[in-house]
Parts: C-alpha cells; sequence; structure tokens
C-alpha cells in the first residue's frame, strides 16, 4: 500500500522544481489540491515526467520494476490526460506527456469540472505568498497582450506574432473555443462578469486545441467563426491575451472583473515589469475632451482622467498596450505606441519553458523579488 501522505508531498516537491514550481504552503492547500488532481497511483507516475515532453516508452523504461504493464500505465496517463493534470503532444504519430503547472495548466484543465470546495482550496493556495513569488518571478510570463486589431495602423509595422488574424489564420491544426474558466469560477463564486454575458470566448490552438478534441472538451470552430468570435471580444473590450510563444497555443479574452491573470496585475505595484506587451496608450492632450471614455473601458486601471486638467493620462508602469482604449475614443485622442524595445516571444511552447528553466530562481532571487514588491508599494 502506498505511503498516501508521503506521495503527495514528493509530488510537490517533483513539481516544485519544473519551470513553474509548485511551492509547499504552511496551510496545507497545496497537499489538498494535489490530492483533488492525482489518485495515489497517478502521483507515483506524475513524478516519472517532467515539463520536458517524454514518450511512453520512455516513461515506462523508468517505471517498470513497479509490476503495471506498458498497457496499464498508458491507460493511466490516458486518465490523467482526461482530468486534465499533465500535458500531451503528438510529434510524428509518437505520443509525448509532460507535466504542467498550476497555472497555466492544471487550473485549467479542470473546465467544467469546478466545485466550490476546489475553489476554496485553489484561492488557499494561491493567495499564498510562496506561490505568488513563484508565479512572478518566471524569466518570462506565460501569457502576452497582443493589441486588438483595430487599435494598430499600417505604421505600427506589427509583427506576425502580435496580428490577432494571422496568429489564428497560421496556427496549425484545429481550433477549439472553449468557455471561460475564470468566468465559471466567477459565477461559482456568486458574481456576474460586467464585460459580457458571453461564456464561449477563450480558444485553444495547436497541441492544446488537439487535446480539447480527444478529452471532448470546448466545440471545435472554422478560422472564420475564431476570428468573429475574436472580433466579438475586441468589440465588448476584453483583452487579448494568447501564450507567449510565436506558435501561440491558446488565446485567452480576458475582464478585470473575473480574470486571474488582470487580477495579479491590478494587485502589483508596477505590473508592466511582470507583462510581455509590445505597446503602451498615449493620449494626444489637445485632441482628448476629457470625457472619461477610456478610464470606463480600460481593464487594468491604467488610464485616468486627471481631475485638475481635465484630460486623460495614461499610467506607463500599469498600461499593457491591448489597445481597448483606442477603439472608442470619441475624439480619437489615444493611440498605441510601440515601444523600443520589442518583447520576441520564444518559437514554441517548449523554448518558452526552458527559458524559464534555465532562469529559474532560487531563494535568494525571490526574496530580492519580495523585496522589490514592497518597496514599489
Amino acid at each position: 500500500m502506498i505511503q498516501e501522505e508521503k506521495v503527495y508531498k514528493d509530488l510537490q516537491r517533483h513539481l516544485d522544481k519544473q519551470p513553474v514550481g509548485y511551492p509547499a504552503t504552511k496551510s496545507g492547500a497545496d497537499i489538498r489540491l494535489l490530492r483533488r488532481f492525482f489518485e495515489p497511483e497517478e502521483a507515483e507516475l506524475a513524478m516519472k515526467l517532467s515539463y520536458k515532453p517524454k514518450t511512453a516508452q520512455e516513461i515506462f523504461d523508468g517505471i517498470k520494476q513497479s509490476g503495471i504493464s506498458l498497457k496499464q500505465m498508458e491507460e493511466m496517463l490516458e486518465g490523467m490526460l482526461k482530468k486534465g493534470v499533465i500535458g500531451h503532444m503528438e510529434r510524428e504519430k509518437a505520443r509525448y506527456f509532460f507535466n504542467v503547472p498550476l497555472v497555466v495548466g492544471m487550473y485549467e484543465g479542470q473546465l467544467n469540472k469546478l466545485t466550490p470546495e476546489f475553489l476554496a482550496d485553489f484561492d488557499e493556495y494561491t493567495r499564498d505568498r510562496a506561490f505568488g513569488l513563484e508565479f512572478l518571478a518566471t524569466a518570462l510570463p506565460q501569457m502576452r497582450t497582443i493589441p486588438v486589431a483595430r487599435s494598430i495602423t499600417p505604421e505600427h509595422h506589427v509583427a506576425t506574432y502580435d496580428q490577432l488574424t494571422r496568429l489564428l489564420m497560421e496556427s496549425d491544426g484545429p481550433t477549439v473555443v472553449n468557455e471561460c474558466i475564470c468566468r465559471q469560477a466567477a459565477k461559482i463564486r456568486g458574481k456576474e462578469c460586467r464585460k459580457t454575458t458571453r461564456m464561449e470566448t477563450c480558444m485553444a490552438l495547436g497541441d492544446i486545441a488537439k487535446n480539447c478534441i480527444r478529452v471532448g472538451l470546448g466545440r471545435q470552430v472554422s478560422k472564420e467563426e475564431a476570428l468573429a468570435i475574436a472580433r466579438s471580444n475586441e468589440e465588448e473590450g476584453l483583452v487579448l491575451q494568447p501564450s507567449n510563444a510565436q506558435e501561440a497555443e491558446f488565446l485567452c479574452a480576458c475582464c478585470g472583473c473575473c480574470c486571474g491573470m488582470l487580477a495579479v496585475h491590478k494587485a502589483l505595484p508596477r505590473p508592466v515589469a511582470f507583462w510581455a506587451t509590445n505597446y503602451h496608450a498615449s493620449v494626444d492632450p489637445d485632441e482628448c475632451t476629457g470625457c472619461g471614455t477610456c478610464e470606463e473601458r480600460c481593464q487594468v486601471d491604467a488610464i485616468k482622467v486627471d481631475d485638475t486638467e481635465g484630460i486623460s493620462k495614461v499610467n506607463l508602469d500599469r498600461c499593457i498596450g491591448c489597445g481597448n482604449c483606442v477603439t472608442t475614443c470619441p475624439s480619437e485622442a489615444v493611440h498605441l505606441e510601440k515601444k523600443e524595445e520589442e518583447a520576441r516571444p520564444p518559437e514554441t511552447n517548449e523554448d518558452l519553458y526552458d527559458i524559464i528553466m534555465a532562469n529559474k530562481k532560487g531563494k535568494l532571487g525571490k526574496l530580492k523579488l519580495a523585496a522589490r514588491l514592497i518597496l514599489k508599494k
């Protein structure tokens, strides 16, 4: 019989060694979440994976002494994939499996399965300082912000990876639209989104889309329908946030009232330091009438009407360059400006996590980060 408590503590330590770690907490919320995600035997198997994809045979080679067959192990992996607690990809007809972070990863894998009890443990864990520092300490963020299409002009010379249309139309494989897990969670918590009544706003691309189809999650759509959904997201002022890779694997449509990522943004004193974006908003003071449309439109409290001057001003420490303030300004006083230093995303998700792993901060690095956050408040 497996010593359950030890198994879950060992798994916590294993996951904490991955690019985006999973630190222990004094509350025990870390272990309670792992118990919800994994059966003891699955936890044992998850420790044979890493963030680097492995074939089933490679994984089996490391557990031959356990007494289970290759077929039994593959069935366990398939079950873990359906539960949303591991990653999966196919290359040249071979299947690969790997560990994923809590966010972005195992939490999002609970789409359509959220419960109040799970959210209570999740909220307790993600509010813990240890998780916050781990999440913010990555060399590159896991998501980035791209501008809404109508906010950019030809003179911006927009890179392909910052163009919504090309990101969707040129992505390999199927496209799947899913309900937003953040809005599902908000409903369970008794809250309603103030930006949209639609739930199908977030899209899976590439390998993640294939996994969604494999496990029966979401709805496969054509490229044209995906673009129509994205345009509706733009019109309602949602912030477009794909995975931080040129070959994006998902496209979230975030609001300031429900989205966990934007909640993190609002809580930070200088959030742009932790964000990947190539633009920021700028206001022409001669054209601004101080109507406040941009302030109402902004999801991250980055633009406000100055009471003294009566015109809008952008807080560059908070603006993430989504462009939503640009498209609805009645006097066309707001425009996007490209940053001098371009944040060029890695080619693939695998490259992203390799970079994060190579620059993973230890205790000293996280203490320095904590000091930065305190000093900037």
